[in-house]
């Protein structure tokens, strides 16, 4: 019997980080249940202390998930403790985790403390944890730069105080593969009662090697890997759980692990992410790009068409890629609507967010001939006009003519009142975010414009993602239509609606 690897995502919490990667109450909880569908063990919601939005977004995803362990971070002081503690309360199993820096640059220039008081906060933080919970995980940040020796008299000392898990993350991306692997055994060798805790990696990208070093890390005796989808993350990301889980599983002869995760959810969560945040995978990106499973070389072709193996160590069924299949039409009704959405994952909240997806999708499906699950997962992650937001759009003309310069006919209303403008630019987009800021005159730079299209053809929705950044705030708008230019407002207003209601969030990292 295989031993077993546990899958802590923390999508929700390090890959928020990313820049202008902030998710809404609701696309959490949208997120949280793909990766419960997933079969990730930990969900990693959020960090309780860094705003009243974490805290509840943490708290209603602890009441929607019932399969997976719901954790919330903390710093070791009490403050957070308490906020982490409260936000799990409704999870069927609830996690804290915390964490204080053990690095002698960290602990001289950060904490400014002595290691005496890093033992004893780490201390104090796990026994008022397990006051709230018995799953209580402890984490030594920059422990890869950290002292071995000091790691094992405070992990000797977390553990006694009542720690389940050790985690022993590469908080700046530092580490390489062979001596990630001595690290481990080393601590696990030196630290008394080792085998009462399951030991932990979480890798950053900093190098690009944070998927070889977590897996280096199970190799000297890790058994949870702390990861999140398409590798999201701050600086360059943390370790992508599609590679480290389709690794181990390849693998197996070298690992002999087994995961819970099912792998056919893989794909459809990594395209969910990309969509709510707005970070598109790229093509070449392992097991969930697009280009993953292609053969251009005719060599290649011919022996994956003689037999798989050939060129292929997995299949891309196994991952989810076959579920870009046709599924609703304009004949179809609203249970028809409402069950896709549910086997994709992708319900909406309440009857009336669902009645205005259904309504959206009805006006694509008279558009649109043919509508596929890529389309659904794309109109769910438009969310259409909201009557509580600032800005939104009326309606759009825009005229574009060889040797002539484009001009944008835009109404859009802003703060209940109509606005009607026209703006030239150097192309058609670039007039109508002229238009748009005309009205706004909010100052933001544009940091990023992105089209991808949904499907295949050339009647494919359009998913446009814009980044803003206004003084030290930067977010992400989407927007999906047929209509390119259309999906490009939507965007734009989008970023700017999210610009007028975000507060700047710390978020520690670890």
């Amino acid at each position: 019997m295989s031993e077993r690897l546990y899958i802590f995502d923390t999508t929700l919490r390090d890959g928020e980080q990313s820049p202008g990667a902030s998710m809404t109450r609701d696309e959490k909880i949208r997120i949280a249940r793909q990766l419960e569908k997933l079969g990730v063990d930990i969900i990693e919601a959020g960090f309780a202390a860094a705003s009243p939005g974490d805290a509840e977004s943490i708290n209603a995803i602890a009441e929607a998930i019932k399969e997976s362990t719901i954790c919330s971070l903390a710093r070791a002081n009490e403050r957070d403790i308490r906020a982490a503690g409260e936000a799990i309360k409704p999870a069927a199993r609830g996690r804290i985790h915390t964490f204080i820096a053990t690095s002698p640059i960290h602990m001289e220039k950060k904490l400014r403390m002595q290691p005496d008081q890093v033992v004893e906060a780490a201390v104090a933080a796990v026994k008022l944890a397990r006051q709230y919970t018995d799953d209580v995980e402890f984490s030594a940040e920059d422990a890869l730069r950290s002292e071995p020796d000091f790691l094992c008299r405070i992990f000797d000392a977390v553990i006694k105080a009542g720690a389940r898990t050790i985690n022993v993350p590469d908080t700046v991306g530092y580490a390489v593969p062979h001596l990630t692997t001595e690290f481990f055994r080393k601590l696990i060798e030196g630290t008394p009662n080792s085998d009462q805790v399951i030991w932990s990696a979480h890798c950053h990208n900093d190098l690009g090697m944070a998927v070889a070093n977590s897996l280096a890390a199970v190799m000297g005796g890790a058994r949870q890997v702390e990861c999140t989808i398409n590798g999201l993350g701050e600086r360059a990301g943390n370790a992508a759980l599609e590679e480290i889980v389709m690794a181990v599983r390849t693998r197996c002869d070298v690992f002999d692990l087994e995961t819970r995760i099912d792998t056919t959810q893989i794909v459809p969560a990594s395209k969910l992410i990309s969509s709510i945040t707005g970070y598109p995978v790229q093509p070449n990106k392992a097991v969930v790009g697009a280009n993953a499973f292609a053969h251009e070389s005719g060599i290649h072709q011919d022996g994956v068409l003689k037999h798989r193996e050939t060129y292929e160590i997995m299949s891309a069924e196994s991952v989810g890629w076959s579920q870009n299949k046709l599924t609703l039409g304009k004949l179809s009704g609203r249970n028809a609507f409402r069950t896709r959405l549910q086997e994709l994952g992708i319900l909406p909240e309440g009857e009336e967010a669902l009645n205005a997806a259904f309504a959206r999708f009805k006006e694509l499906a008279d558009k649109k001939r043919e509508i596929f699950d890529e389309d659904l997962r794309a109109l769910l992650g438009d969310s259409g006009p909201d009557a509580t937001e600032r800005y939104r759009l009326i309606s759009l003309k825009v005229v574009s003519e060889t040797g002539e310069q484009p001009t944008a006919n835009l109404v859009m209303g802003a703060q209940g009142e109509e606005h009607r403008v026209v703006a030239h630019g150097a192309g058609p987009v670039d007039a109508v975010f002229k238009a748009i800021e005309s009205v706004a005159q909010s100052g933001a730079d544009l940091l990023l414009y992105s089209v991808n299209a949904v499907t295949a053809g050339t009647d494919s929705q359009a998913e446009v993602t814009v980044r803003l950044s206004l003084d030290d705030m930067v977010v992400n708008g989407q927007g999906a239509d047929i209509d390119v230019l259309v999906a490009s407002t939507e965007a734009y207003i989008s970023a700017l609606n999210r610009l007028t209601t975000e507060a700047g969030r710390a978020h520690p990292q670890a």
